[in-house]
């Protein structure tokens, strides 16, 4: 049995991403597909003093270009994130905790392609910083076939897969028969029920980058993405720090 998800890679994924992440055995970056503009590819959203606020990388995409194609043509954009990064961040508890691979990703190399990009920051943070046992791959490697669901369905059958999770906005085009016919059984993803946490800057916003989860709650950001699921006692960071202090 093998549980399979497929989605393009983005930048600096909610917390809604490594969710589904976690949840599979095989989770495959889909880049080999049309990049969409003004879309999660290239941006996200940080908490700041003013409110929710874009980071958007510029690149050379449009409609006629795949995701794994598009350039990052002007690496100025790397210093500028990582500044407006630190300064609304510099002060969140846990931010000291995951600065310096964070600034290497950002300061330490310059990057040319926004898939490597999205890609590399999303299974550093999933392996370094959220302890998510998942494997990687690309779909490139798998030369899959057709188009659109049925492109999915060949990708699932290389992959091996006796299981697919999808995000919940798939269910408008997905035929739910057509993997049946296959042998996958569907899963949906859900993404009700996120317990809020002490954030930056409020009022609390679920719909930013996963970074102010990290910073905010540190060590505990799995229990506020999946464990609360089946966990209901209360994570360490949410506790007043003396008890936090003295807890097993």
């Amino acid at each position: 049995m093998k549980s399979v998800a497929i989605l393009q890679s983005n930048y600096l994924p909610w917390k809604g991403y490594f969710d589904i992440i976690h949840s599979v055995d095989l989770f495959v970056f889909y880049d080999d597909v049309q990049y969409t503009r003004r879309d999660w590819r290239n941006r996200n959203r940080i908490k700041t003093a003013r409110g929710a606020e874009w980071l958007t990388v510029p690149n050379d995409g449009d409609q006629d270009k795949r995701i794994c194609d598009v350039r990052l043509t002007d690496p100025r954009w790397q210093g500028k994130h990582w500044k407006s990064i630190e300064q609304s961040y510099s002060k969140a508890p846990f931010f000291h905790s995951y600065r310096e691979p964070l600034q290497e990703v950002y300061l330490g190399r310059r990057w040319d392609h926004l898939s490597d990009l999205n890609q590399h920051l999303i299974m550093m943070i999933a392996r370094e910083m959220l302890g998510i046992r998942s494997e990687f791959a690309d779909s490139r490697t798998y030369a899959a076939s057709g188009s659109k669901q049925e492109r999915i369905l060949d990708l699932l059958d290389r992959c091996e897969a006796s299981s697919y999770l999808s995000g919940p906005a798939a269910r408008d085009y997905i035929d739910e028969s057509r993997f049946a016919q296959r042998g996958i059984e569907l899963h949906w993803q859900d993404y009700a029920g996120y317990p809020e946490y002490v954030q930056p800057h409020p009022p609390f916003v679920h719909g930013v980058t996963i970074l102010d989860l990290l910073f905010s709650v540190g060590p505990d950001a799995p229990w506020y993405i999946w464990g609360w699921r089946s966990d209901r006692r209360e994570p360490l960071a949410r506790l007043p720090a003396a008890v936090a202090g003295n807890a097993g």
